[in-house]
């Protein structure tokens, strides 16, 4: 016995910590594991902060809605302010070591991503995020997952190859733990931040996906993210309608990336100050809110509301036109978020205002609406992040709906090449280019 334990431990030491994919494996699980825990903290972060503010756990357009329109206007505003002083000032503070971003990290530099400017941003973000501001908050989270993989791989002292690696796998585990989509947040990385499949950093990012949404499943169980009825759909001519549906996409996400690209030129030109011009975002967005309050937040309860309830068409174009220029002066103003679930919202509008048109009725009770509704979703969602596997699985992952399968495919390839003929660059692979040649981050 005592032959077989001495051979055991000589065997960690000499083998199991030598060979470098044992050791990426065994990282892949550990930062699974914490970058889902960061990816709950913030979660709950962001519930205790909007409680401070407002004394109230209600979602942020219910939120809106309860308040006088001078506290719409003051709290977005009160919100950015905080945010924009905490980034202009703290950072000052803080020295610059590293990427400032999870995809700049993966895709120009040495997979270094700096601990305290992390917290900072996430700080700013929680700020930005409770107070109103209309941008999601996958950024953030995403970008703590990669913080843990990023000081994981240097406690291990890896190499800047493995280093990399790493933090692509706390980036798949931090957007998997969030939306509850293992297989889709291991794709996002994939396709937009190597642009191919390989086996060497394919298997560690499953180990860092799947264990990070096994932490998330414990705390919040396996449903999915957007619940809906039940329907059956036939693969029948009607699949042809679904074409108009990704031509449609392809050509609003130009639209929506211009204006976003806007946004950002109009801020920088009032100044260097971050607490002035995230103000003045915050202000844009309480301005919105004062006769559409469906503009905070990231869009994720009014696309529940579009999934379970009957919206007009003229409600439809209001919230559409609304939320994509509230968007725009969050994310333009230097707010710390995202625009994956606010994409997603664009999405779903546009596929229910489709629905109007191309459905005998526009009911969430509609098997066909429904269909537009979700297939929307994951059209536009391709034609801004050119991803189109990423998007199909990542619209099944949140409703578990394998019946919209075939027409989101087709859709999806549509929109893509659409929007890919206007710009050769998607909104992530802009961002990160943006992140390494300015101060500004937001995801």
């Amino acid at each position: 016995m005592k032959f077989f334990q001495q051979k055991y431990v000589r065997f960690i030491k000499e083998s199991l910590f030598k060979d470098r994919l044992i050791l990426l494996f065994l990282a892949a699980g550990l930062i699974g594991c914490s970058g889902s825990l960061l990816v709950l903290l913030f979660r709950d972060g962001f519930l205790d902060l909007r409680r401070i503010f407002v004394h109230s756990a209600t979602g942020m357009v219910d939120l809106a809605r309860d308040l006088p329109w001078w506290g719409r206007l003051a709290l977005p505003t009160a919100g950015g302010a905080l945010a924009g002083a905490i980034l202009e000032y703290a950072l000052k503070w803080v020295p610059r070591r590293g990427s400032d971003d999870y995809l700049e990290a993966i895709m120009l530099g040495d997979g270094r991503l700096g601990i305290r400017k992390t917290l900072l941003q996430s700080a700013a973000s929680l700020c930005s995020i409770s107070s109103g501001a209309s941008i999601g908050r996958e950024g953030p989270m995403v970008q703590l997952a990669a913080m843990a993989g990023s000081t994981l791989g240097r406690l291990f002292r890896l190499s800047p190859e493995d280093l990399r690696l790493l933090v692509a796998c706390g980036a798949a585990a931090g957007l998997a733990s969030a939306y509850n989509a293992p297989i889709a947040g291991l794709l996002f990385v994939v396709e937009i931040a190597f642009g191919r499949l390989s086996k060497q950093t394919l298997t560690p990012m499953i180990v860092a996906a799947v264990t990070a949404v096994a932490v998330a499943q414990h705390f919040f169980g396996v449903s999915p993210v957007y619940q809906i009825p039940e329907f059956s759909l036939n693969a029948d001519w009607r699949i042809i309608t679904y074409v108009g549906l990704g031509v449609l996409c392809g050509f609003v996400a130009p639209v929506f990336r211009y204006s976003l690209d806007a946004s950002r030129k109009c801020f920088k030109r009032i100044g260097p100050s971050r607490t002035v011009t995230m103000a003045l975002g915050g202000l844009s967005v309480g301005l919105i809110a004062i006769w559409v309050p469906g503009v905070w937040g990231n869009g994720y309860s009014e696309v529940s509301s579009i999934l379970h309830t009957n919206w007009t068409w003229g409600a439809l174009l209001i919230i559409l036109a609304a939320k994509i220029v509230a968007t725009s002066c969050s994310y333009g103003s230097g707010a710390v978020g995202g625009v994956f679930t606010p994409t997603l919202f664009v999405g779903a509008a546009l596929g229910a205002l489709y629905g109007h048109v191309f459905s005998h009725s526009a009911s969430a009770q509609n098997a066909v609406f429904l269909s537009y509704v979700l297939v929307g979703m994951g059209s536009f969602l391709a034609s801004m992040t050119y991803a189109p596997l990423m998007s199909i699985l990542m619209v099944y992952e949140l409703t578990h709906s394998y019946q919209i399968v075939l027409p989101l495919m087709l859709a999806c390839v549509i929109s893509h090449f659409i929007a890919h003929k206007f710009r050769e660059d998607s909104v992530y692979t802009k961002h990160a280019a943006h992140a390494k040649n300015t101060s500004y981050s937001s995801s």
